[in-house]
């Protein structure tokens, strides 16, 4: 999708798909990195100003080229799994960890990955929904080719 796509909104919402990915690209990396183990989520997110702007993932997407949100949502992911699988290999999915540093409340490997499938199914109806109003396509799949 090119830039005018991704900065879409619907409705009075000011969310835009390119916000979603470069929120869900945070997602991945809080969910594997300080709620893990403590270490940095990286950046951008590490120097982000939250005290200034709290929704700053979801707004400074707009300055974010497409290359540039897809690149930080993969390599986010990417970082994520490794993390992922070192966790299960140190532990598995019933060991303790950190829901965050500003909580103090351990929950389980497994109840973080709950909660990041809680996050993604959230906001994969808020992208069919921009989508949708984008070029008309709804749902996981591209349209298929016609074929003879």
């Amino acid at each position: 999708m090119d830039a005018a796509g991704l900065a879409t909104t619907i409705g009075a919402s000011p969310l835009t798909l390119g916000g979603l990915i470069k929120h869900l690209a945070g997602v991945e990396a809080m969910k594997a990195g300080p709620e893990i183990d403590g270490s940095s989520p990286g950046e951008p997110w590490a120097s982000a100003p939250w005290d200034e702007v709290q929704d700053w993932d979801f707004t400074s997407a707009a300055q974010d080229s497409p290359e540039q949100l897809y690149a930080l949502y993969d390599a986010a992911v990417a970082q994520a799994q490794i993390r992922l699988e070192a966790a299960l290999v140190r532990g598995g999915l019933g060991q303790r960890i950190a829901l965050s540093d500003q909580v103090d409340l351990e929950v389980s490997l497994r109840r973080n990955l709950f909660d990041l499938i809680e996050e993604y199914s959230r906001h994969l109806g808020h992208a069919d929904l921009i989508r949708e109003a984008v070029d008309g396509q709804v749902g996981l799949d591209p349209p298929y080719p016609e074929t003879s």
